[in-house]
This record gives structure tokens, C-alpha cells and sequence, in this order.
């Protein structure tokens, strides 16, 4: 009887600790937030699936007399094991065991422990009772990493307050946030030492520990990128870093989802204005502007770009001219995408703005570095594969069709499609899809029907499973072909 015991408390920790695996994966990707993991998570089946079921099944064994029940409990556990061990497996992000994963770990098993106990000494069945933990774990995870940050948020405060002569710039934007603030810190080094937030941290958590981590107190120039889900998300980033110079990229329905309308995402972009002191903000030109803008504001305002003629954009590179202090200057780059000129203007005048020589800021742009994921040429095993897999907004995802249509061969494109966008847009990028590529993998489920049902001559193939995405394109691909990576969003998408 007491081995049977034994068992049993074995299988509900397995069960329980997968359960949680689960929960603190999912709340990983969606940034610590219980309400996006519930209201807004993309694969919403999979709580059906790995959460709701399992626990229904478990909860119905509790209640089924021995040795039945015990049965069926540990027959739950064993299945949920193995399933949650090949859900894990087929993930292209798993879990990051980063400290706060592993506090919040602790904080787990530490009450995982003491429950266990308390109901042996009480003499009760701990089935049930072991699924508190997790939420206890989680509620008192939350209390202390909130503690935990204000104290970070006050190291860093102090830290940029001894950095007095520090100039702080900081960029946002629905599109282009993370290429501006890479051009301008190229084009910056060549006169100061500068420093960035690195790849796309753009959060106040993330700004934060950044500072803490890496900003060594000689930088001259410190650039941070400012993203948000939500309304006042920006602002308490333009609070606590109070920047000298804002620059506002293009603004369109990225994260529409999240913000329901496109006046509120303008209205969050413009909170970076908010800093008080604040001596210039570069604005992309065709920005909308919120109506609540205080005219004395725009006194402040220099918009992008104001003057720019004979643009061309090919698989080699952009080229244009810029009219700057009334005369024109042409740029070369071998960046790709047209739209990337609107995000070298921004940082030319911003160049311009700190006292650097136009010639000097065009030796730099000519000798800028592709950012990673970001419409990069790479060749590579007698293909050409345009890699855009961080750009996920329809305007860049048409620019890198167009580039792949001046291609003079067969081309594969592998998307997603458009997250966190409507269906209109979809829609259209289906369409452009359609006229360029000979072939359209097409991964996940989020947008497969609606972009298979408006690709008519491309032949669609439509993969669940990323995993198996190399072996596809093996079989499908020949040398010489073009394979353009657009939007390649992780697999709970």
C-alpha cells in the first residue's frame, strides 16, 4: 500500500511540474503576462490541449475510488509526459532558463515541498491540493521580481545621473525602430563613442538591465529603441530615460491587435515627446499626428525625409540623394530595401544634427553593416536566400517580394505570413506572393488558409511542423534558386 503511495505522489509531481513547464514557457514568450498568455495567444488550442484537458482528467481521477483512480492517474501522468516532452521538443523557442526562471523555479518546488509535507502530517489526499503551488509560485514570483526591478530601475537611474554629460537619443516607430537605431549607431562611432541597446531590446525591463549590464560610463552617446504593446508603454520609457532627441519612424497597424485602433498606437508613439528635455524630434513625414499635440511641441519637429530624388534599389544596394543645406548629396549603401532610405535619412540628419561632416556620413553609410535578419543577402549553397526573417510588417514583406521579382531564376519564398495584423493585409501579401514565386512554403497555421486560398500559381506547401522546414527545402529547391525568409515567426505562432 505505502509503494502505491509513493507512486502516486511521483506521478502527481510529474504531472504538476509539467503543467508548470507549460505555464511558465508560455508566459516567457508573452513577456511575463498572464492576460496575453489567456486573451491573446496565437495558438490558443494548445491550452485546449497541454492546460484544460490534462487538468480535467486529473481532476476526475481524484474522484474515482482505488485502485482505479490510481490507475488512471498514473497512466495521466506517463501520456502528459511524453506529450509535453514532444510538444518541447518540436518548439523552435523553448524555455530560456534565465535567473528568473530559475527563482521562480525555487519558489515552486520550495511550496511543492512544504505542501507535500503539510498534508502528510494533516492526513489528506495533496492530488488537488498539489496545484496550488504553481499559482501560489507565480503570484509570489511576480511580488518579488517587481521588488527586484524598482531596485535595478534605481541602479540604472543613479547610474545615468553620474553619466550627467551623457546624450541619451532614442528611437521608436511601428517599422524600422531596430535599422535606425543600427544605422545611427554607425554612422554616430565615427565622431563619439557610442553605445546601443543591442539586437531588439526595447522594453523597460529590458532598457533597464541593459544599462545596469553594459553601458560603460565613457559612452558619449547612448541610443535606445522604444517598443510597446500597450498605451503608456513608451511613456514610462521616456520618463525614466528622459531623452535629448526622439526620432519617430513610419507609424502604421503593427500590433493591431493589441492596441484595437491605429489612434492609439499613434498616441503611444508620440509619448516619447514626453521627455522634459527634449531638444529635437525627427519625425517620419507621413506620420499621422495624435490630435491632443500641443502646438508649442511641433516647434521641435524636423521630418524626414524632406527632399530625396533618384532612389534605386536593387539586389546590390541602394543608392539616392539627399538634400541637405541646400544642396544634394547622394548616399550608397549595400543595405537593401527602398524603405531602408527613409531610415538612413532619419539617421543622416540625426548625424547631421550632432556636427558631423556630410562626407564624413557618407563614407559611413557606404561602408554600413547589414543587420542580421533584416533583408540580408547571403549566398550560399549555390542559392541566393534573402533572409527578412525579423521583418514583419507588410510594407518591408512587399519590398523583399519586389527584390526577389528582379531575380533571373526560380524563387521559393518561406512566410508565415503577417502576425498581429488584419486580414486585408494578408490578403494583399498573398496576392503579391502570387505574381513572383514559384513555390510558397508556408509555415504555421495562423494565416495557411487565408494565404493558400488567394495563391492561385504558386505552388503552396503548408508546414505545421517547422522542424521538419530543411528537409523541405531540400527536396524542393535546385542550385541557382532564390529563397526569400519572410517573417519567420517562432512555432507558437
Amino acid at each position: 500500500m505505502e509503494n502505491v503511495l509513493i507512486i502516486d505522489v511521483i506521478a502527481q509531481w510529474i504531472f504538476v511540474i509539467c503543467a508548470t513547464y507549460y505555464m511558465i514557457t508560455n508566459l516567457q514568450w508573452y513577456n511575463y503576462s498572464v492576460k496575453r498568455v489567456v486573451c491573446m495567444h496565437h495558438k490558443y488550442m494548445w491550452h485546449i490541449y497541454y492546460c484544460v484537458l490534462p487538468l480535467v482528467v486529473y481532476v476526475v481521477a481524484f474522484f474515482i475510488p482505488s485502485p482505479q483512480g490510481n490507475y488512471m492517474l498514473i497512466a495521466l501522468s506517463v501520456i502528459y509526459a511524453l506529450m509535453m516532452a514532444i510538444w518541447n521538443f518540436k518548439l523552435d523557442k523553448r524555455l530560456n532558463f534565465t535567473p528568473r526562471v530559475i527563482r521562480f523555479s525555487v519558489i515552486f518546488l520550495i511550496f511543492m515541498v512544504f505542501n507535500e509535507v503539510l498534508c502528510h502530517i494533516l492526513g489528506v489526499a495533496s492530488t488537488l491540493l498539489d496545484l496550488i503551488p504553481p499559482l501560489v509560485a507565480l503570484v509570489v514570483s511576480r511580488i518579488y521580481e517587481n521588488t527586484l526591478l524598482n531596485r535595478y530601475i534605481a541602479l540604472a537611474k543613479e547610474k545615468l545621473d553620474i553619466m550627467s554629460r551623457l546624450m541619451i537619443i532614442c528611437v521608436t516607430g511601428s517599422y524600422g525602430k531596430t535599422s535606425i537605431k543600427n544605422f545611427l549607431s554607425q554612422i554616430l562611432k565615427e565622431k563619439y563613442r557610442v553605445y546601443a541597446t543591442p539586437r531588439s531590446v526595447n522594453t523597460h525591463t529590458g532598457i533597464v538591465a541593459d544599462i545596469n549590464a553594459n553601458l560603460d560610463y565613457t559612452t558619449e552617446i547612448y541610443i535606445a529603441e522604444a517598443g510597446a504593446r500597450l498605451k503608456g508603454d513608451i511613456a514610462l520609457i521616456a520618463e525614466f530615460l528622459n531623452p535629448h532627441y526622439a526620432v519617430i519612424g513610419e507609424i502604421g497597424e503593427q500590433h493591431l491587435e493589441y492596441f484595437k485602433s491605429l489612434d492609439n498606437i499613434v498616441e503611444t508613439k508620440y509619448e516619447l515627446l514626453q521627455s522634459t528635455r527634449l531638444k529635437k524630434a525627427f519625425i517620419f513625414k507621413d506620420n499621422p499626428k495624435p490630435p491632443n499635440m500641443q502646438t508649442n511641441m511641433t516647434k521641435k519637429f524636423v521630418f524626414f525625409p524632406e527632399n530625396i530624388r533618384n532612389v534605386v534599389s536593387d539586389l546590390n544596394g541602394i543608392k539616392f540623394e539627399l538634400y541637405i543645406k541646400e544642396q544634394w548629396y547622394e548616399f550608397a549603401t549595400m543595405i537593401l530595401g527602398r524603405f531602408n532610405v527613409i531610415n538612413l535619412s532619419a539617421a543622416i540628419y540625426m548625424g547631421i544634427e550632432l556636427g558631423l561632416r556630410v562626407e564624413d556620413i557618407q563614407k559611413a553609410v557606404s561602408r554600413l553593416e547589414p543587420i542580421p535578419h533584416r533583408l540580408n543577402k547571403i549566398q550560399t549553397n549555390q542559392k541566393l536566400i534573402l533572409d527578412d526573417s525579423f521583418n514583419g510588417n507588410l510594407k518591408g514583406m512587399k519590398e523583399a517580394i519586389r527584390l526577389s521579382s528582379l531575380y533571373n531564376g526560380r524563387k521559393i519564398i518561406v512566410t508565415p505570413g503577417i502576425v498581429e495584423s488584419s486580414k486585408e493585409a494578408n490578403i494583399e501579401l498573398a496576392k503579391a506572393i502570387d505574381g513572383v514565386f514559384d513555390i510558397a512554403i508556408i509555415t504555421g497555421e495562423l494565416n495557411s488558409k487565408l494565404l493558400c486560398k488567394h495563391i492561385h500559381n504558386a505552388q503552396k506547401i503548408v508546414l505545421k511542423d517547422k522542424s521538419m522546414l530543411e528537409d523541405m527545402l531540400k527536396s524542393c529547391s535546385l542550385p541557382q534558386d532564390l529563397v526569400l525568409f519572410s517573417n519567420d515567426a517562432p512555432s507558437y505562432i
